[in-house]
């Protein structure tokens, strides 16, 4: 059931009621028992309920959340050779040769 806000168009009360959808809006002032108006408002949103929500809550348990997000190595692709003289040195000047 949601709370509706009233407003007195003539002394500027304003109070709240907890009403059915389809209950009749109020029309009298309780103050003054003047014509009232029935404000409008976006309301509260979305409520959480319970004892906590996180953003891994719904995600499962092969997820990438949390995990490391670098690429695993490849066995099939050998090491880069990093010493003097290794493969990629020797590559990359057979290329330039034949260029």
């Amino acid at each position: 059931m949601p709370t509706y806000e009233y407003e007195c168009r003539s002394c500027g009360h304003s109070f709240e009621v907890f009403q059915n959808m389809s209950d009749e809006p109020i029309k009298t002032c309780p103050e003054c028992g003047k014509e009232v108006r029935r404000l409008i408002f976006g309301g509260s949103g979305v409520i959480f309920k319970g004892s906590g929500f996180y953003v891994n809550d719904s995600k499962g348990k092969n997820s990438a959340a949390g995990k490391d997000t670098k690429a695993p190595s490849s066995p099939a692709a050998p090491p880069a050779d990093t010493s003097s003289g290794g493969t990629a040195a020797k590559d990359a000047a057979k290329a330039k040769e034949s260029a």
